[in-house]
């Protein structure tokens, strides 16, 4: 695999994500990690810190096409994947598409759904297929759900599942800007002028060759026994449900990702560590969701007593 094409590749996204969203570098690479992976993400924080323009300004800079569904209580599965009407000229039932046939999809307040429509988002995520009246249409790449939810506001909502949760391939959450950073935001033009004035940053064949390769990377049996190590570390306390192989699965892929972004063919410790938080954190129960934050710091309070490997 050609380590310099990943290095390019990210710095291209960065770069230009970086004209909209600026000082959230860390979010922005969680987000291409995670579409690197054919995973999606669920962005949990306040209204207001830039979640809908963040997306936004990924699906110009990779040349995808976007959607935005706002979720509300009285949205229906179809009102996601589409309907047969009937056609009175043609005397014939004919298929219009819901917003779920695109590359990119922004499902805003993803938790004021009722569980029916949020359940009409799995097939979806996790087969890539979307299946209406009987008929199974195959979604086409690239496919990447990312949805918001307001951790402050409970009021009228419904708390994903963990069968859901456990779909996101990552939990991120942007926080407030610092002072100068949110400064140079106050005083320029309307984002939206600023995301509508993005061009496309990488090619669709720079785009396969990304989501393909990433899985060339290797890692050590060392590296290999301290990644399981993390994984079984969250199943040893009675009190807390520990995390799926689909969720070790998940941050198998995001290392192997993250070592390819960093100009590597091999995962070391860091790359893990790095990335455990946002793929795990959300992934780890005690019968309640954990906030964000609070399981962070569980998770962070396990990974501390793992020894890790050395060279």
């Amino acid at each position: 695999m050609d380590t310099a094409r990943f290095t390019a590749y990210r710095d291209k996204v960065l770069h230009n994500v970086g004209k909209v969203i600026i000082g959230k570098e860390e979010a922005v690479q969680m987000v291409l990690t995670a579409f690197i992976c054919s995973g999606h993400v669920l962005i949990e924080d306040v209204p207001g810190t830039g979640k809908t323009m963040l997306l936004r300004a990924f699906a110009r800079t990779i040349g995808g096409d976007f959607k935005r569904i706002q979720f509300t209580p009285d949205l229906l599965p179809s009102d996601l994947t589409g309907i047969h009407w009937f056609n009175q000229k043609t005397g014939e039932f004919e298929f219009r598409a819901g917003p779920l046939f695109t590359n990119i999809i922004l499902a805003d307040e993803i938790n004021r759904a009722t569980p029916r429509t949020q359940a009409s988002l799995l097939e979806a995520m996790e087969e890539r297929q979307i299946t209406v009246d009987g008929e199974t249409t195959v979604l086409e790449e690239p496919f990447m759900v990312m949805a918001t939810q307001n951790p402050l506001e409970s009021y009228g909502t419904f708390p994903l599942p963990d069968a859901q949760m456990d779909r996101f391939f990552m939990r991120i959450s942007l926080g407030y800007m610092q002072r100068e950073q949110e400064k140079s935001v106050v005083v320029r033009p309307s984002t939206l002028d600023v995301v509508r004035s993005l061009e496309q940053a990488v090619t669709p064949e720079e785009t396969a060759y990304v989501r393909q390769a990433y899985t060339e990377v290797t890692m050590r049996e060392d590296v290999l026994d301290y990644f399981m190590d993390i994984i079984e570390s969250t199943r040893n306390s009675r009190s807390v449900r520990g995390v799926s192989t689909r969720g070790a699965i998940a941050l198998y892929k995001a290392s192997q990702a993250t070592a390819a972004m960093s100009g590597r063919d091999y995962v070391i410790p860091e790359d893990i560590q790095r990335t455990a938080p946002y793929v795990l954190a959300h992934r780890i129960s005690t019968g309640t969701q954990l906030s964000l934050h609070a399981a962070e710091e569980y998770l962070q309070s396990l990974m501390e007593g793992i020894q890790v490997p050395l060279e």
